[in-house]
Formats: structure tokens, sequence, C-alpha cells
């Protein structure tokens, strides 16, 4: 899931950007309101954290362009705690309204329900063949075996697993996994797979994640795959 944070404060939007991605999302961040309109605008974000005070354009006049948008969800995190600004928010269209301080945890707790609305949205588990990922508790097991994996592994897992069946470029995958542009001289995609076919493949029978020549890589049943391993 993609979000992005329109704050102004250094502090602040460094200290949500980190924690949004240690939680599993990808995450991008802009500090003043005309460019945080266009990035929403022009890109795929599942949730917008809006701050109202900003410099350029408004939170309250983003909020109005953004509601354009019927399939992004919006979340005002602002210093802003009159009833009047709450209730000004969520008529101009606001999913929810969070004030300043606040909790981390509460923020994400939001956000996860939030992200849980509307026809698009990610599961919370997957069960493919033996294995099973419970992205809430981020957890994995494969035949009852638990399975150990970093924040990097187990996002690149469910990016995996939740795409079953198609072949994810390297760049894509780049690009959701560390949220950056693909550099063909690196191959950190292949070096970060590799890995994981170590922790989730290599111990069991059956592989799960393929190797699709000149593309990059697929997960699922290879009964039911047209692709390749290399495993």
């Amino acid at each position: 899931m993609k979000i992005l944070i329109i704050e102004d404060d250094p502090g602040t939007g460094d200290y949500l950007k980190k924690g949004l991605r240690e939680s599993g999302y990808t995450v991008d961040l802009s500090r003043t309101g005309t460019d945080g309109l266009a990035m929403a605008l022009t890109n795929a974000y599942d949730l917008v954290v809006l701050d109202v005070n900003l410099p350029g354009i408004d939170g309250w006049k983003i909020m109005s362009a953004l509601r354009e948008k019927d399939d992004l969800r919006v979340l005002f995190l602002t210093a802003r705690d009159q009833l009047s600004d709450r209730i000004r928010g969520l008529e101009l269209g606001a999913d929810d309204y969070l004030v300043k301080p606040f909790s981390f945890t509460e923020l994400v707790l939001r956000i996860r329900t939030l992200l849980r609305r509307g026809p698009v949205r990610d599961a919370d588990a997957y069960e493919i063949g033996d294995l099973k990922l419970d992205v809430l508790r981020r957890k994995v097991t494969r035949q009852g075996e638990e399975i150990s994996l970093t924040n990097k592994e187990f996002l690149l897992l469910h990016l995996l697993v939740k795409r079953q069946g198609e072949a994810l470029s390297r760049t894509l995958i780049a690009s959701e996994v560390w949220n950056m542009n693909f550099d063909s001289d690196t191959n950190v995609v292949d070096v970060a797979v590799k890995r994981l076919r170590a922790k989730v493949d290599r111990p069991f029978a059956t592989p799960l994640i393929h190797t699709v020549r000149n593309v990059g890589y697929a997960f699922g049943d290879p009964a039911g795959d047209t692709v390749g391993s290399d495993r």
C-alpha cells in the first residue's frame, strides 16, 4: 500500500516516513502543499496523511482538490484542534482527523482501518499451497513452521504473494519494496530474492518463487504457472 505524507515540519515528516515504512508501507513525503497536491494528483496513492498549515497551498484547499479522486483516502494530521477545524476537515471529505501531538500506534491503527475500507484493498492474510502469510501479525509459516524474515524480506514476499502468478519486473520490485528507481548496475533485487529463497523455498520440496527470464520473478504453485524456476 502506498502512502503520501504532506507535512512541512522536517522532524515530524521524517519520523512519519520512517515509521510508516517500518510498518510495511511504501511512503513518499512532500514538505509543501504545492508539491504535495501535484504528487497526489499525478501518482497512485492509497492514502494521504495531510497537514493543514502548509507552505504554498494549505491542507483545506488540497482536501477540496482531492475529493475528485473518490478512491483516495485522506487522514488529516494537524495541530488544529478546535471542533470547528475537525468539522471543516470532515465536511471537506476527509476520512479521518487526528490531532497533534499524536500516538504513532493510534495513527497506524487508524491508517489500517481506513485502508480496509473500499472495494480495493489488500488481504490481511494469504494461503498459497503450504505457505501462510499473516500481514497484520507479520508472520510467515510453511508446513506449520514459522519462517523468520527481515522487514525487507517480508515486504518482498508480501509483494510477490499478493500478486501471485504475475511476472514482476526487477524495476517494479525495486520501486515497491525499496521505493527507488532501479539501477541496472545493481543486483539488490536478485540478492534479496536469493536470500528469501533460502528461507522460503530451499528447506521445502516445492519451490514457490520462480525466475521469469529477462523479466524478474513470480510467485505461485509451479503446477499452475507458465514460468520456469531456477531454484
